[in-house]
């Protein structure tokens, strides 16, 4: 493939090339959230030309998983085959086609969806661990991809797979979503022409996800498309949510629970205030499901600065579940032209604030190349307090981002969205004064603190400004930064 013609993905691209240049045979696993362009990239990169491909199917019967893949084989050799009467059977039919093809070039296997093949009793993972582990990984022109949104099943039954599959594959793609820069480039290409504040609104939104993007319009304005795509009936994304954790999640009502739990806290929640949200019970199932959306990039783990591990806050960071909480689940349908009506509406411009921390908090790197401490090893945080008589804190107060550096030097971020230059007036000054002063008496904090302004045009400059010693603006997030 022409790289230089695809968006983003140059490091997958690179890391795709070596493994085709590769001696050895190759197992290659891609996994990431539902809708980031998993198999778009993979048929991209081989033209669709496979020695053979397959894709599970949602919620059907062994039965029925056995029965397509027969089909496909039959379809894609030219020979006929009968139906397999189980997993183990059907992976000796591949195993004999593949041994039979005459090539010269790579015997390229391409399994997507690869979650739903695993269904209760069916054996396949045993089967396919037996196939791998006694012929293919012996076979030095075998490049097997395996492929799923199920992400927290490709990382326990296949990533870090303890049984016959342990430290057996050669290649792990984790496909993120796209960052400002790469959505802009996208966009591009797709013919649309947005400032970089709308492309920011349309982030908000959307996240970066390839899918959701690909289905913007390029004659319609943001407002116009977000309509059209969300709040008109019957539109593309009307119904998306509820497919969306279906798809992943066995006991999916739990997760969305837990999600729209989270939605409700946009600072974060820790466990056990998840717990009594929720009324789950405190045990290995909450943790697995956690560890499930974590592993599925819907929430994240945010630590909490000065504290250990087990106060660890929980944050709602998937984009698209945000917004559908915040505006779709109720609004859905009862008015087409809903997001243009609400304009200047106050829920509007809160959830534009409180989302623009979450694009921050998802472009650190880019916020320390422009700060100047790309080099410098840090941790990232957040910090809040509640007034405390004992160590003179009368008003509470919270830190959005903390990056505490390891030349002694933290960062106090402050972040702020505005449709224009962000102006510091005297009660906002003394809010921030007093902010740094919480933190100091709260953490007893002894390295230098530096206060740095993360806002979408900057901090105007007046007699107050002078207390912002860096700056980080929207522009700057757009930065492309090598991770």
């Amino acid at each position: 493939m022409n790289s230089e013609m695809f968006v983003g993905r140059k490091k997958e691209i690179e890391r795709l090339d070596r493994c085709m240049e590769a001696k050895q045979a190759q197992l290659i696993i891609v996994y990431g959230r539902r809708r980031v362009g998993k198999t778009y990239l993979i048929d991209s990169y081989f033209d669709n030309k496979y020695a053979f491909s397959f894709s599970g199917a949602y919620n059907e019967t062994v039965r029925t998983q056995l029965k397509n893949f027969s089909a496909e084989l039959s379809a894609q050799t030219g020979s006929s085959y009968s139906i397999p009467s189980d997993w183990t059977e059907a992976f000796m039919m591949l195993r004999q086609y593949l041994t039979e093809r005459e090539t010269d070039s790579k015997n390229v296997v391409f399994f997507d969806e690869m979650p739903w093949l695993d269904t209760q009793k069916s054996g396949f993972l045993s089967a396919f661990e037996w196939f791998w582990n006694g012929w293919g990984s012996k076979q030095k022109n075998l490049v097997f991809i395996v492929c799923g949104s199920a992400t927290s099943w490709m990382v326990e039954k296949i990533a870090e797979n303890k049984g016959g599959l342990y430290n057996r594959q050669t290649c792990r793609l984790y496909l993120k979503p796209f960052s400002l820069y790469e959505t802009e480039e996208y966009l591009k290409a797709q013919g649309i022409d947005w400032s970089r504040y709308d492309i920011a609104q349309c982030y908000m939104i959307m996240g970066g996800m390839p899918y959701y993007l690909s289905l913007l319009d390029d004659r319609k304005t943001l407002d116009e498309n977000i309509d059209s795509l969300f709040f008109e009936k019957k539109g593309e994304l009307w119904d998306e949510f509820e497919h969306l954790y279906k798809t992943l999640f066995k006991n999916s009502d739990q997760y969305v629970g837990i999600v729209e739990a989270l939605s409700k806290k946009k600072s974060g929640m820790t466990r056990k205030e998840i717990i009594d949200a929720t009324g789950l019970a405190p045990n290995g199932s909450l943790s697995k499901m956690l560890s499930n959306l974590i592993n599925s990039g819907f929430i994240y783990p945010f630590n909490f600065y000065g504290h250990k591990k087990k106060d660890i806050i929980y944050k709602l960071c998937d984009y698209y579940s945000l917004f559908y909480f915040s505006f779709i689940k109720e609004n859905y349908g009862r008015d087409p032209h809903f997001w243009r009506n609400i304009l200047d509406n106050p829920a509007r411009r809160a959830w534009s604030g409180l989302t623009f921390e979450q694009v921050c908090l998802d472009h650190t790197s880019q916020i320390k190349k422009k700060l100047g401490i790309a080099g410098v090893l840090s941790s990232e945080s957040m910090w809040y307090t509640k007034p405390d008589a004992n160590k003179g804190i009368s008003d509470g107060a919270q830190i959005d981002l903390l990056i505490d550096r390891r030349d002694h030097v933290v960062n106090i971020c402050e972040i702020k969205y505005s449709d224009k230059e962000y102006e510091i007036d005297k009660d906002y000054d003394k809010q921030l004064r007093n902010k740094i002063d919480a933190f100091l008496k709260a953490t007893q904090c002894k390295k230098t603190l530096t206060l740095s302004f993360i806002s979408t045009y900057g901090v105007k400059k007046n007699k107050y400004s002078s207390i912002v010693r860096s700056q980080v603006t929207m522009d700057d997030l757009f930065e492309d930064v090598e991770e």
